[in-house]
């Protein structure tokens, strides 16, 4: 990228602050560590989701045997 070219500018997923898209943010598209870890808590809670149907693996009336 040419020294006189301004970088892409894209808004952090969490909070909507201006992140530069530039190799020195470490956190992008996050503008912080913080927000990253926040948005990362959403998808371990459950609180984000990908749309679309469940999938189910298999029936899930069989015993596990893997654990008897």
């Amino acid at each position: 990228m040419p020294s006189s070219s301004k970088p892409l500018i894209v808004k952090c997923p969490n909070c909507g602050c201006s992140v530069p898209w530039v190799p020195e943010q470490q956190s992008k598209p996050f503008c912080s560590e913080r927000c990253k870890l926040i948005d990362l808590g959403e998808w371990a809670m459950e609180e984000k989701k990908i749309p679309g149907q469940s999938v189910s693996l298999e029936d899930d009336s069989e015993d596990d045997t893997f654990f008897h």
